[in-house]
């Protein structure tokens, strides 16, 4: 027999009977069909407890009534397995009971004529006669619009505020003497050697030590201060010379 809605579900059928369940196509949210017990399963257990017992009754009695109670309980094993196999008899069942199943939950279900999904209530635009992927409810696209953009206003906003007004200096992460990283302090924390930032003599930018030139005019830096009062060479980052005093 064809089918024609089977196109999401699950088969959660057992030997001891058949149960399906069904998926919307859009929000996979599904509905569960009636369980059915399978008449095989009732007719096993049935051989099963003639067999066991006349195994029973051969033991108490023993001699040729043994032998058909073992005879007996071989033939439901046979059986047993045989079912186990899924007989023809089970699959004629199975096919039954999806048909039936299928009728069952069908009307929680609507066919989108657009996209030929099979859609639950809850994703069916009523108004429009189509899914809501084909068709969404205009109250709720509207309120989503609503709040997608305000989310990006609020991006927008956030992109442009200015959040913090300090000053960025930049510091000596590795000391100019011994290469060595020199911490945070005025003075490396392996050899003691000042981290002060030194002072461009043409533009007063601030230069990281071990600089050659500054980085904002170009200017040599690095070198002795010479004063220009006596001459005298004084070290990088000396304020005043140590000759005669003059301010360099």
């Amino acid at each position: 027999m064809l089918h024609s809605f089977t196109k999401n579900y699950r088969d959660l059928s057992t030997e001891a009977g058949f149960q399906y369940e069904f998926y919307c196509d859009c929000c996979g949210n599904g509905f569960k069909s009636t369980f059915k017990e399978s008449s095989t399963y009732g007719s096993r257990k049935r051989t099963e407890g003639i067999g066991h017992g006349a195994s029973l009754i051969g033991n108490f009695l023993g001699g040729r009534m043994g032998s058909l109670g073992s005879f007996i309980e071989n033939g439901a094993n046979l059986l047993r397995d045989r079912l186990e196999d899924r007989s023809p008899q089970w699959r004629r069942e199975q096919e039954e009971t999806f048909d039936d199943a299928q009728e069952e939950v069908k009307p929680m279900f609507k066919k989108c004529p657009s996209c030929n999904n099979w859609v639950c209530s809850d994703c069916w635009n009523e108004d429009e006669g189509l899914c809501i992927s084909c068709a969404p409810r205009e109250s709720s696209y509207v309120a989503k619009a609503r709040n997608e953009a305000m989310r990006r206003n609020i991006d927008e906003q956030a992109e442009a505020a200015t959040v913090w007004h300090g000053k960025i200096e930049e510091r000596t992460t590795l000391c100019p003497h011994c290469g060595k990283p020199a911490g945070q302090g005025k003075f490396c924390n392996n050899c003691g050697h000042s981290l002060n930032l030194l002072k461009c003599p043409n533009c007063g930018a601030l230069v990281q030590q071990g600089n050659k030139f500054c980085g904002e005019c170009g200017h040599p830096v690095g070198g002795k201060a010479v004063c220009p009062k006596c001459g005298n060479e004084n070290e990088p980052g000396t304020k005043f010379c140590g000759e005669c005093g003059t301010k360099l």
